[in-house]
């Protein structure tokens, strides 16, 4: 392509369009006002090729507002194209532009030619260095051309976009296996691919012949012992929500402090991993260009299947800016979302990192929050948890129990946790990490399929804490039972797998965590893989108890001890569960949906349901990743709340 073509391409896709808020200043300067010199040489180069000045002038303004590289800013927001970038930069070099597939050289090193933007090639003939410069390397590239030194026969250049591609075709093998396996050759007692342990199984066995020979042979005190140890570890486990509850009322939000200068705010990476999500992507698309953050240090991974053609096209479709990288995962398996993000973590530039579903829409200034936080926190605040909340709360009445879940679970629960220094079992999106703990720690596992409760219970096992961050992503929850019965027996079952992996050693996970630590998270974990196979029996016996003899009436010491807990845990359980879930409802503006409370019982036992179909999954088909399916919402109260805004605004 000669330089005529390339000024025609600049005219048809650089225009002084930039997003909101980041407009040229009016009136800028062309060069006979300012003079070549006064661009970057980064810049600079662009000018014949028809890059706008008042762009490049603009772009230059804010790269030293932000304390990025030149190009970064001039790329961020999409205006110049990251192609049209490149082969500027190579027809300014005279050298060769490269965006097809070439065989790289024996040097090329996976993630590391990548992030250092270069990479060998193997040709006996022509260049001999694939590069894709970015921030200093490109400056010394340009002034190594202006020089007159001659790059033609050791140089071509690349977008940093395909440089990456070629590189992780070329590593396949090892991102493969990194991707599932890292975790497990870490060590394997941490992954759930192990399944459960020998010890396991035989402790399982035993105990479970052991309850069925003592109540074949005396099935009254058989029954009794049973019910007195079940209800003992309910009571706890009571007790603990109740402390948990508790401490939520008197943990305070941090205190509002001076916003971090844009200089100072260090590069921030996002990930998300989409399967099926085509229906959803522009959304997902408007929601990130939403948020508020210096977009020259946004570095934005959306990891895609390698047979997922309509979400591809979907996102192709949209000419994203180059802080987005479309991240092709190679087939493989286990074939599941931590699998993805495995995929993503060698090749994160940020020193944090945050999580996101396709149908999430963050608060704008949640990166920034979560950025001012870790800077002011010790190294120990390895992760912080924003709220989740549910947007579509009108479609159905399952919905708004759902809201109701997730205000417990968000606006109570994590904050009194973090507030007691306990584990927290993550929510799937919205968790933001220091990445260079994520590598420590051996990325997800890749075989568990609730990914971010296992990730939580490691944090904590390795001496990191989490926190959570007073910022809320809207999310979209499934409004028909088979729908939320899907996603609801995925997220029991990973359960299931985190319970196992953390009790394949006892004795470690006490000398990890210490015996408060580790008391806490079997309760924890009690709650939410014990209680819910076990809700029905105890509701059918609390009904048939009141409906055919009415209170207990104890005739010896064992029966009154029986009776008292009986009674504590069918009273303290409700009792608890309707002051959590006000509290929550609350904080989270929901008081309205109080007429559903009632239903809680009814969906409590459909979590039951959920949990016998997961107990069958994970015998049968322990790494299935059940999908669901987005994009089907009928409301959003996110949008209403922004019209209410709207119409308050404009009122006289």
């Amino acid at each position: 392509m000669n330089v005529e073509t390339l000024r025609r391409n600049a005219v048809d896709r650089v225009s002084l369009r930039l997003p909101p808020g980041r407009a040229a200043p009016a009136g800028a300067p062309g060069l006979a006002e300012r003079g070549f010199e006064a661009l970057p040489a980064e810049l600079a180069f662009l000018l014949p090729f028809g890059a706008p000045a008042a762009l490049l002038f603009s772009a230059a303004a804010q790269a030293r507002a932000q304390a990025i590289p030149p190009e970064a800013a001039l790329l961020a927001d999409g205006a110049i194209q990251e192609i049209f970038f490149y082969r500027s930069l190579a027809h300014a070099l005279g050298v060769v532009y490269i965006d097809s597939k070439v065989a790289l050289g024996p040097g090329t090193r996976y993630p590391g030619s990548i992030h250092a933007g270069g990479a060998p090639l193997s040709e006996e003939r022509g260049p001999s260095w694939l590069a894709a410069p970015r921030g200093a390397a490109l400056a010394d590239l340009l002034r190594r051309a202006q020089r007159g030194e001659p790059l033609r026969g050791t140089l071509a250049i690349a977008t940093p976009t395909h440089l990456s591609r070629l590189v992780r075709a070329e590593a396949t093998p090892l991102v493969l296996r990194e991707a599932s396996y890292a975790l497990a050759h870490l060590d394997p007692n941490l992954s759930a691919k192990a399944g459960p342990s020998l010890g396991q199984r035989q402790f399982a066995i035993m105990g479970f012949a052991t309850a069925a020979l003592v109540c074949a042979l005396a099935p009254a005190f058989g029954a009794r012992i049973l019910a007195l140890s079940v209800n003992c570890l309910f009571l706890a486990t009571i007790v603990q929500r109740l402390f948990i509850g508790a401490a939520s009322v008197g943990a305070a939000h941090a205190p509002p402090r001076l916003a971090t200068d844009d200089r100072l705010l260090p590069a921030y990476s996002i990930v998300v991993a989409l399967h099926r999500e085509a229906r959803v992507v522009a959304q997902l698309a408007a929601a990130l260009e939403a948020i508020d953050y210096p977009r020259g240090k946004l570095d934005i991974k959306l990891v895609i299947e390698e047979d997922d053609h309509p979400t591809r096209l979907a996102l192709e479709a949209l000419r994203l800016p180059a802080i987005y990288e479309i991240v092709v995962a190679p087939a493989g398996w286990p074939r599941t979302k931590p699998r993805a993000l495995n995929i993503a973590l060698p090749l994160l530039r940020g020193e944090f990192v945050a999580i996101f579903d396709a149908e999430d829409a963050p608060a704008p200034r949640q990166l920034r929050d979560a950025a001012e936080r870790f800077l002011r926190s010790p190294r120990d605040i390895a992760c912080l948890q924003a709220q989740l909340s549910i947007d579509n709360v009108e479609d159905s009445w399952l919905t708004r129990l759902f809201s109701i879940e997730y205000a417990m679970l968000f606006d109570v629960m994590h904050r009194g946790m973090a507030g007691l220094g306990l584990p927290l079992p993550l929510g799937g999106t919205s968790n933001h990490f220091r990445t260079e703990v994520l590598h420590k720690l051996g990325g997800w596992d890749a075989w568990n399929v609730t990914e971010d409760a296992d990730l939580g219970m490691r944090l904590a096992r390795f001496g990191y804490r989490s926190a959570v961050v007073s910022s809320s992503t809207q999310e979209e929850a499934p409004s028909r039972f088979n729908a939320w019965l899907t996603q609801r027996r995925r997220w029991s079952k990973g359960w299931m797998q985190t319970f196992i992996t953390l009790s394949r050693n006892p004795l470690r996970l006490v000398d990890e965590l210490g015996a408060r630590g580790a008391g806490a998270l079997v309760l924890l974990m009690t709650g939410l893989v014990i209680a819910p196979p076990l809700w029905p029996f105890l509701a059918a016996r609390t009904i048939h108890e009141l409906a055919s003899a009415g209170l207990p009436a104890p005739t010896s010491s064992i029966a009154l001890v029986e009776a008292t807990l009986w009674i504590s845990v069918a009273v303290f359980g409700a009792g608890s569960t309707l002051w959590l879930a006000l509290l929550g409802m609350k904080r989270r503006k929901l008081l309205g949906l109080w007429p559903f409370l009632p239903l809680l019982l009814p969906y409590y036992l459909m979590m039951s349901i959920a949990a016998w179909a997961a107990l069958f999954d994970l015998i049968r088909r322990p790494y299935h990743w059940h999908k669901t399916e987005h994009g089907l919402a009928k409301s959003s109260r996110q949008n209403t709340q922004a019209r209410a805004a709207a119409i308050k605004a404009h009122s006289p």
